[in-house]
């Protein structure tokens, strides 16, 4: 298939989501995601990370906007670790995998140019949190999250807090969801090494929009639009995400 590479116009300040030490995923992985009920702290400092880490640093999409307004961020991280939810950085929630920091959601978010009729593809629920951003602005998301303890928990937190859109499977992503394709957009939230997997290409409706990070140490965050022609190929930013495992690994 064709692909064709123009420059990102999105592409803004270098965004670098770093990876934790294994130690410290290692000491908040047991503590588990916060259940207990949403406190007026936690509530208030929604609208300052809105305003302080989203739109002054570029987010336009008003449906993103309001969607990370409403997401409560600090239910979908380790319990320890509650009162660093709605700072600028990334998060491990155990399993060696990381919830990303709040203007990477945006901005992923924002590249699909969500709207309610769409059906969005997630590969690597993590924590469930992109999956209940994104369940926000559109009209279904299907999950894929390969480690199952993560799947399982985000699967029950996302029922919890009301996401009757949202459908989580436990299991590679590689092979996308072709049963609930085709989809509008496709978001990876892990870093395939080389290329995206075809098959999550193959499930991309004509007109709709993959994003992902691209790449081993170094990583591109990429939007490919599908179009009747073949695939055409934005570089957005330098990102480090955590990689894709399984199938993905294999290619070369």
């Amino acid at each position: 298939m064709e692909m064709t590479g123009r420059c990102g116009q999105h592409a803004r300040t270098c965004l670098w989501l770093l990876a934790v030490s294994t130690p410290l995923v290692a000491a908040v992985g047991a503590c588990g995601f916060q259940v207990a009920g949403t406190q007026d702290s936690d509530q208030a400092r929604r609208p300052d990370m809105v305003e302080t880490q989203l739109k002054k640093r570029g987010i336009r999409s008003r449906v993103a906007l309001e969607a990370m307004g409403r997401v409560p961020r600090h239910r979908f991280v380790p319990r320890g670790m509650r009162g660093l939810a709605y700072d600028d950085g990334p998060l491990p929630i155990g399993q060696g995998q990381t919830i990303s920091q709040p203007y990477i959601v945006a901005l992923m978010t924002e590249l699909v140019e969500p709207r309610k009729d769409m059906r969005v593809l997630e590969i690597g629920t993590g924590s469930g949190y992109q999956a209940a951003v994104l369940a926000e602005c559109v009209a279904e998301v299907d999950s894929i999250e390969v480690v199952p303890e993560l799947g399982k928990a985000a699967e029950a937190l996302l029922r919890e807090l009301g996401y009757k859109n949202v459908h989580v499977k436990v299991g590679d992503g590689y092979e996308g969801w072709p049963d609930r394709g085709p989809f509008d957009a496709i978001v990876l939230t892990a870093a395939p090494p080389d290329r995206i997997p075809k098959p999550l290409l193959d499930q991309l409706k004509v007109g709709g929009r993959l994003v992902a990070p691209v790449g081993r140490a170094e990583q591109d965050l990429v939007r490919i639009t599908r179009t009747a022609r073949g695939f055409d190929r934005e570089v957005i930013a330098p990102v480090r995400f955590v990689p894709m495992t399984g199938k993905a690994q294999q290619e070369r």
